[in-house]
């Protein structure tokens, strides 16, 4: 592949959420995962697992556990990305070392880690023609998947990812100018007020001609109804019960 193939790669990235009925091979499946598996890591800790979910029953109740989105349950394979400290655990009790995994420092460390990986999956299966959407909805009921998939204590699941062949070519979101996003030497507010309202004015018409003029919210205001309420108030809760977050 080119630089121009690869940059193009990237650069035309859309969430694919129908997916044709073509099974991913298991050549293809191996060979994504080990795009993932070389993604770079902090301090080499590796610390993340992945789940490939085919089983259709798990799949079916995962979707129902991510907010009922139906893709989980229809695309031929489902990923939860885990941030994963158990391994770092058994090493530390090997070597009769302590276990300072209780500080927030380690909760991001393992969800970098863990989205990594994930971009890279996503990145892998696109190169052999597949398609795939991040699913933040498995942090919506994180006791429950974690009773599923049989997590032991020190992980968390982070991500999930569908991925199979598309069914669909949606339109592009607009993402922000990148004016307002991309700084050289120094963070510039007056870049990132005249960059929210060029987007706003953007994103507005784009919704509006997606819906047919059922949403016309700009993103401004999107996102100001999605910070005005607490999300997913249970995540910080599980993480001490996992382990985490104890100081």
């Amino acid at each position: 592949m080119s630089y121009n193939e690869f940059n193009n790669l990237i650069q035309s990235h859309r969430s694919i959420r129908k997916f044709t009925n073509e099974k991913v091979s298991d050549d293809v499946l191996e060979n994504v995962i080990e795009s993932a598996r070389r993604a770079p890591t902090s301090h080499n800790v590796q610390a993340y697992s992945l789940l490939v979910i085919r089983d259709q029953a798990k799949k079916e109740k995962l979707a129902q556990l991510s907010g009922n989105q139906k893709y989980v349950a229809e695309c031929p394979v489902f990923f939860v990305i885990i941030a994963d400290y158990y391994r770092l655990k058994r090493v530390s009790e090997l070597h009769n070392e302590p276990f300072e995994v209780g500080e927030i420092e380690q909760v991001m460390v393992g969800s970098v880690d863990a989205a990594l990986v994930a971009e890279n999956l996503l990145l892998a299966s696109r190169a052999y023609g597949l398609g795939g959407v991040m699913i933040g909805g498995i942090r919506n009921q994180l006791e429950e998947v974690a009773k599923l998939l049989e997590l032991p204590e020190y992980t968390f699941p982070v991500m999930g990812l569908c991925i199979g062949y598309p069914d669909q070519l949606p339109e592009q979101k607009p993402r922000l100018p990148k004016e307002a996003i991309v700084f050289y030497d120094k963070y510039d507010l007056e870049k990132v007020e005249e960059g929210l309202r060029s987007y706003d004015t953007i994103t507005e018409q784009y919704y509006r001609e997606r819906t047919n003029g059922q949403k016309t919210d700009p993103w401004s205001k999107q996102m100001a109804k999605h910070f005005a309420k607490v999300n997913r108030p249970q995540v910080e809760g599980y993480l001490k019960k996992q382990g985490f977050l104890k100081g």
